[in-house]
């Protein structure tokens, strides 16, 4: 699928693009090209040293950032797939610089959307995320704004080939910021705090996340938001798995957060089909024959009223299966430290 293309990812030195870029390499060994886009030229030469040109000659850097047109247009010569990773994903911070994240976000998103469309590039994949679904707080308002935009590309294009479509998916296990490091972090205090014992959340491997954009390049029609079925988990349940034993003192839910998310609202649902292992949540414009999209992949519309929630979900982790992926993340990022990753 990937063989012989040129394929830029936005925020490339992020959790997701790091696993991507490395899932890729090897699994794509003919890429004629791979740009990683972003602003951290530190996280660049980190990369640079993890795949020496040498070795990896495919690979190029380019320090930008995605409120920059005039650079997203240089980046995306001979572009033929984009996919859109960079973001400002902190809530808290998000509350408290409203302006920079809808600049990133939002805007960010728009230059991306036209600047691809420019260069013809032939599909872009931007990720989303649960908070986009009925957002409460600022960061999941911007991601759906976005949302809408990637779908909406899709008419804006005219008769440029270029298609758009999003990929929404819960909290990735470990990655930067997320509780998992910093349970981890706090578990030598011996007590752990915790927002709220009811609450729920999405749960997703970078693997997993990275194959649902992979599947997605190769079946998307363009205009689609693919939501994959993945299971919940309950963060007493992963304190436990992360810290047994310890102190769970309960701090309460911050300003912006759910006790529950969800993926997909009872609204959309109406434009929602059903496959074995993932949902789309269809286009409000018509950009093409649903009913053959339907079948060309066995799927089934969701039925009246139903939500994919994180507290309503029907697969759970239990906390063994939380401790094993722990265990794996743990391993996973003594590695890294060991080869200078860090």
């Amino acid at each position: 699928m990937l063989s012989g293309k040129s394929v830029l990812i936005t925020g490339g030195t992020g959790s997701f693009g790091r696993k991507f870029l490395e899932v890729v390499l090897a699994r794509y060994p003919k890429i004629r090209r791979i740009v990683i886009f972003s602003r951290d030229e530190l996280k660049q030469y980190e990369l640079s040293q993890m795949y020496p040109p040498q070795k990896y000659p495919q690979m190029r850097y380019f320090i930008g950032d995605v409120r920059d047109r005039d650079r997203l247009h240089r980046a995306l010569e001979g572009v033929e797939i984009v996919i859109h990773a960079a973001a400002l994903k902190q809530v808290p911070a998000a509350e408290y610089n409203p302006f920079e994240c809808i600049k990133t976000n939002v805007f960010g998103a728009q230059n991306v959307i036209e600047a691809s469309i420019d260069a013809e590039v032939e599909k872009v994949v931007a990720l989303s995320t649960d908070k986009a679904a009925a957002p409460i707080n600022l960061y999941g308002a911007t991601k759906l704004c976005s949302d809408k935009l990637f779908v909406a590309g899709n008419s804006m294009k005219g008769t440029r080939k270029t298609k758009f479509s999003v990929v929404r998916y819960g909290n990735v296990f470990g990655s930067r910021g997320s509780v998992v490091p910093f349970f981890l972090q706090k578990r030598h205090e011996g007590t752990l705090p915790i927002t709220d014992e009811r609450m729920t959340r999405f749960n997703i491997t970078l693997d997993q996340g990275v194959e649902l954009v992979l599947k997605t390049l190769d079946i998307m029609w363009g205009g689609e938001i693919f939501v994959p079925k993945i299971p919940s988990v309950r963060i007493v349940d992963l304190a436990e798995a992360v810290a047994p034993g310890c102190r769970k003192e309960m701090v309460g839910i911050r300003p912006g957060e759910k006790l529950h998310e969800e993926m997909i609202t009872e609204t959309d649902a109406l434009n929602t089909i059903e496959f074995d292992d993932y949902y789309v949540i269809l286009p409000s414009m018509n950009f093409w024959n649903v009913e053959a999209f339907t079948k060309a992949f066995n799927g089934n519309p969701c039925p009246q009223g139903f939500k994919y929630n994180s507290g309503t979900n029907k697969e759970w982790l239990t906390v063994e299966q939380i401790r094993s992926l722990v265990k794996s993340y743990v391993e996973s990022t003594t590695r890294q430290i060991r080869k200078g990753d860090f």
